[in-house]
């Protein structure tokens, strides 16, 4: 079995190293684990640091969005004929240590995608983040027909059958909500699995703003429209 972690990073330099030295490097279960940068058009050290570090390393010339990155890691992980992919933020908001347990249900055929819900253990985390997460979570359902506590969480595990059946036209952060709209769309498996969430001034700066809510809602509805189309 071969665990692909895909890691989308924007000018990253501060915390890219952390994320990837600390990584697991076995996993009962797990015979090869591999890693996968995605530089999304960095204008800081990310991509020097990462080229130093990651297995692979996909370069985006200029910045398009972390959608983008993630479908560009995901396609990647198709073609290394990965069997299992995990994707992680890499601001260091993510415990290494749970891509082990966000795994298991796909190692014992229990789910094909499994999202890492920061929500039920949500200590530590800003109170606005956690108001805009429960406003994204409805938006989702409302769009894509599927709940989830924590739709817009970076840390995800996607099995080889749902690797192979997900389509995405995300291009910003709109693609969490795809990606949970996909379980639906493909009948997939699912569940979810509470993990760690470590806030540091750094991470705090990081993600979705209010501003930004607009833009994931409006092409969320886009991408939803133009599937009906076709």
């Amino acid at each position: 079995m071969k665990l692909a972690i895909v890691i989308p990073a924007y000018n990253e330099a501060g915390s890219i190293e952390n994320v990837l030295k600390n990584l697991p490097k076995k996993i009962h279960g797990i015979d090869q684990i591999i890693s996968i940068v995605v530089d999304d058009g960095s204008t800081d050290k990310t991509f020097e640091i990462a080229k130093s570090l990651a297995t692979y390393l996909v370069h985006h010339v200029i910045n398009l969005g972390v959608g983008a990155a993630t479908t560009s890691g995901l396609e990647a992980a198709k073609k290394l004929k990965c069997d299992i992919v995990v994707t992680i933020d890499a601001d260091g908001q993510h415990n290494p240590k749970d891509i082990k347990k966000i795994i298991q249900p796909i190692l014992t055929n229990k789910a094909d995608f499994v999202i890492g819900t920061r929500m039920k253990n949500s200590k530590g985390m800003p109170i606005l983040k956690i108001i805009g997460n429960w406003m994204m979570n409805i938006l989702t359902l409302i769009i894509f027909r599927k709940w989830s506590t924590d739709s817009q969480s970076g840390m995800k595990a996607l099995s080889k059958r749902a690797l192979q059946k997900i389509e995405l036209h995300s291009i910003g952060y709109e693609v969490c909500s795809e990606l949970v709209g996909e379980i639906t769309r493909n009948k997939l498996t699912f569940t979810e699995i509470p993990i760690e969430v470590i806030y540091t001034d750094h991470s705090r700066s990081k993600g979705q703003d209010w501003l930004n809510a607009v833009n994931i809602l409006t092409r969320s509805i886009a991408i939803k429209l133009g599937r009906q189309k076709s």
